[in-house]
């Protein structure tokens, strides 16, 4: 799963699954599809992570059927200008899904309708990873006023009841008044008067000479442990879209600094359409299938340089340099 807010998330007004859902797409590209469809809400939608979860394919494969499903409509990455009510602001990039073919139309009309969303409570944990101040510890039950008559206390009470429950330990008034203290501890702590009457009692000699000593030597050294504080979290804060716009699934550009058509920028768009072309031309070995198109290869493969094979990609093809795109 991705971080808390990230990862897949459904478009929404979906046609109910079919068998010819995916027919459109080449075999692997529908089989791909398929895994995808039934990934849980929130799932990681990388490529890498894809293919380390599909039995069958790889990291090249996954990402090139990824390029095609996005191209057929299924897929889209959106950036989206989050506003917090404490007025803190972010881009975040969305993976929407559909299991519906749409067009490109669809997709920037959904992207412009996601402008002034409330963030639903899913995504709010995933915004919210600035330190936020924790809620007050719950106040521990208030403790009798000064002055107020100890013999009405529950801790005075909880001593007093042991003499009927133990001849042994007739604690006095005076020994009830000293340990109410001590008492009261063990209720603050979660003991119930039953409890303390236990603790005072069990295992007692055949005969006890000083009940009040005996009762605080117990209390105190069996005094329970100190119950663990919850902190309790802030609640979520709302968060609303404020602008969204459509990204690149290949290098994350957005439509605010170059065109984006089909899910792509044009230069991804290039690359890749100049891979098919080189492939079909022959130019990379079309009948060579690479361990990383595997899912699990038999060997250790070669890390592959990525900026380093689309720029091959691109000689092969005849187009020029990729272009640095200023941040």
């Amino acid at each position: 799963m991705a971080n808390s807010g990230y990862g897949k998330r459904l478009a929404g007004d979906e046609d109910p699954h079919a068998d010819p859902d995916f027919a459109h797409l080449l075999p692997r590209d529908a089989e791909i599809a398929v895994f995808i469809d039934h990934l849980d809400s929130g799932h990681a939608m990388g490529h890498k992570v894809i293919a380390a979860e599909h039995p069958r394919y790889g990291q090249q494969a996954t990402r090139s059927s990824l390029t095609r499903i996005t191209e057929a409509g299924h897929l889209r990455w959106i950036k989206e200008h989050i506003t917090v009510e404490d007025n803190t602001m972010r881009w975040v990039t969305r993976t929407y899904w559909s299991r519906t073919r749409r067009s490109a139309a669809w997709w920037a009309e959904f992207a412009r309708q996601r402008n002034g969303r409330i963030v639903p409570g899913d995504l709010r944990p995933g915004l919210a990873r600035t330190d936020e101040p924790e809620l007050p510890e719950p106040e521990p039950e208030p403790r009798p006023e000064a002055g107020a008559d100890p013999e009405s206390r529950t801790s005075y009470l909880a001593l007093a009841a042991i003499r009927d429950a133990e001849p042994r330990m007739r604690l006095s008034e005076a020994d009830c008044r000293s340990l109410a203290s001590l008492a009261e501890e063990w209720l603050t702590r979660g003991a119930t008067p039953q409890d303390i009457t236990r603790a005072v009692t069990d295992g007692l000699p055949a005969t006890v000479n000083n009940p009040g000593g005996l009762a605080r030597n117990r209390l105190e050294n069996r005094m329970p442990p100190k119950k663990a504080k919850i902190r309790q979290k802030a609640a979520p804060r709302r968060a609303r879209v404020t602008r969204a716009v459509m990204a690149c699934m290949s290098c994350d550009a957005d439509e605010r600094t170059t065109e984006i058509r089909g899910g792509m920028c044009s230069e991804c768009r290039a690359e890749y359409e100049a891979a098919v072309a080189a492939e079909e031309a022959g130019l990379l070995d079309a009948g060579y299938v690479p361990d990383t198109f595997l899912a699990a290869p038999d060997a250790v493969y070669e890390v592959v340089d990525v900026p380093r094979r689309a720029a091959e990609v691109r000689a092969a093809a005849g187009l020029p340099p990729r272009a640095e795109r200023a941040l």
